[in-house]
């Protein structure tokens, strides 16, 4: 206490301003402090430059200035990163900014899509309409290819070609696509051929088969037609899915015969994916008129009876009339009846009456008939569409080991009974000879002994004494920077230093005596406090101090 105080008016006395300070009421002194420390802060926080984050990167040249152009228009300050990579604005504004900057379309991630076309002028030619529609295409046709994860930018190219009325003049479009990939980041052959049907479905008649795909590296991700394997992940899956179809039918079939793991399968299948459509129209030979279908039939009649028309040169004497009539003497019902051989009384009569067998002349009589009759033609037109997928051919071979005999002995099977088991494997696989398949059936003892390795050359061994090595190394590196370097440093900074014991007891046997001289100090002290305390009463109230001094004697004559 005794030392603070000293302190106290040292202070004081070197530093004059304390002593006023302190004069100052306690309320107003603590006003004045947090009103000085509220000013500190208020200029520290207007004098700090505001905290931007980060707007929009990687940014596009058009998307930057477009995008700089309208933070302008907004009065958002703004700045750029060292790199210049990124758009900064305060932070406070950052969401506000990027819902205003979308409302505006921005950015537009580099491409233009058919926003191109609400900016159309009056009086543009059609070649200028028309490269428009095909920017604004491509443009959109990027975007929905970077909407792909592993995708990160993209530019499509389309040709169009003018179309034209001459069918032998027209030309099919292509298209080609350039992918830039995000850093360590592939596509796979599904999502190559899922980009390429993007875009020939997105542009009237273009084909697949007409859409090129590279990536930044060059490499041409899209197959062309007729090279290559020309089969894509699918199509991968449904081949091996049906060769393991084919090999677990055969071990299925032929292991309740000869056990488990003594037969072993394998199966190789030749498939057609290509897609084919066959129109067939074909013409049979002539039928019977009787079984053939009429198609149409056309008759014509034609009868004349009575005088010939005029005939001859026209003139007096082929416009004469006709000569008057006569009357026959044959009775007109016996000239009607006909005449059959081997009737006497006909040919009595006849012959009795001289008039009847002497034929009269006819009247002229003329008639025409024509008939044309057209019958269906026996056609056939047939429309087939081949499925994707046939199965071409398949080739299996199948090797089944050794069976023991009654003695135990593994012993090769008979002909007969391998010729059964090929003919059950050709059952379960399928055979087809008007196909092609084949099949290899071979009765083979398995070599399951392997040649014992010794464990110095066991490759899982040598990669674990491998690992058990470095990490040793590791170890003898961390001891020895241990006892080198950081072990010294602790000792020598760290650890307290070491007390000699004599050493220690004097200084135990001096602080005690320095304990002892403060309780003295202190007990001399309180003397003198009470003998002053005592003086100043007598010297104030003596004969108070009378009647104790008496009071202390009677008590000691008792």
């Amino acid at each position: 206490m005794n030392q603070q105080a000293t302190l106290t008016s040292s202070l004081m006395a070197r530093f004059p301003v304390l002593e006023r300070l302190r004069a100052i009421p306690k309320p107003a002194l603590i006003g004045a402090i947090a009103a000085v420390a509220a000013l500190v802060v208020a200029a520290t926080m207007w004098s700090r430059d505001p905290n931007y984050k980060v707007l929009f990167s990687n940014l596009d040249d058009r998307d930057g200035g477009a995008i700089v152009a309208a933070l302008n228009q907004m009065n958002v300050p703004y700045r750029f990163n060292d790199g210049g990579t990124a758009l900064l604005v305060p932070q406070e504004k950052v969401y506000d900014t990027r819902l205003q900057l979308a409302a505006q379309g921005l950015p537009r991630g580099g491409s233009v899509g058919f926003e191109l076309l609400d900016n159309s002028r009056f009086g543009a030619s059609q070649f200028t309409e028309q490269i428009n529609y095909q920017r604004a295409l491509e443009g959109e046709l990027a975007r929905s290819i970077e909407s792909v994860n592993s995708v990160q930018h993209a530019r499509v190219h389309l040709a169009i070609p003018r179309q034209t009325l001459f069918v032998r003049d027209r030309q099919a479009p292509t298209a080609s696509v350039l992918l830039n990939l995000y850093p360590g980041r592939s596509l796979g052959d599904g999502q190559v051929s899922s980009i390429a049907w993007l875009v020939a479905s997105s542009v009237p008649e273009l084909t697949v088969n007409n859409v090129s795909i590279v990536d930044q590296n060059g490499r041409l991700l899209s197959q062309p037609a007729g090279e290559g394997r020309g089969m894509d992940a699918d199509q991968l899956r449904y081949v091996r899915e049906t060769e393991q179809r084919t090999v677990e039918r055969i071990l299925s079939i032929l292991n309740p015969l000869v056990g488990s793991g003594n037969v072993h399968a394998q199966a190789s299948a030749d498939m057609d994916f290509s897609r084919r459509e066959e129109t067939q129209e074909t013409y049979r030979p002539n039928q019977d008129p009787g079984q053939a279908a009429v198609r149409s039939k056309q008759t014509s009649d034609s009868q004349q009876n009575g005088a010939n028309a005029a005939q001859g040169v026209p003139g007096a004497l082929s416009n004469q009339p006709p000569a008057g009539p006569t009357a026959p003497i044959v009775n007109p019902q016996q000239q009607q009846q006909p005449q059959r051989p081997g009737q006497p009384g006909q040919q009595g009569q006849n012959a009795g009456t001289g008039a009847a067998t002497t034929p009269q002349p006819q009247g002229p009589s003329s008639e025409r008939r024509d008939a044309t009759t057209n019958y269906e033609l026996d056609r056939t037109i047939s429309h087939i569409k081949q499925p994707v997928g046939n199965l071409k051919r398949m080739s299996v071979a199948v090797v089944i080991n050794y069976l023991p005999n009654k003695d135990g002995e593994a012993k090769a099977m008979e002909p007969d009974e391998l010729n059964k088991l090929t003919t059950l494997v050709k059952e379960a696989m399928g055979y087809s000879e008007a196909r092609g398949d084949s099949l290899n059936v071979v009765n083979s003892q398995f070599n399951d002994v392997e040649p014992s390795t010794p464990w110095w050359k066991d490759p899982d061994n040598i990669a674990m004494g491998k690992t058990a090595l470095g990490w040793l190394a590791i170890a003898i590196a961390a001891l020895w920077v241990w006892r080198s370097l950081l072990r010294p440093m602790y000792d020598r900074y760290m650890r307290p230093p070491e007390i000699d014991p004599e050493v220690a007891e004097l200084e135990r046997q001096e602080a005690l005596r320095e304990a002892q001289d403060i309780a003295r100090a202190k007990e001399m002290d309180r003397f003198e406090e009470n003998m002053k305390r005592a003086r100043d009463m007598a010297n104030k109230d003596p004969r108070a101090v009378a009647m104790v001094l008496r009071t202390w004697m009677n008590k000691d004559g008792k």
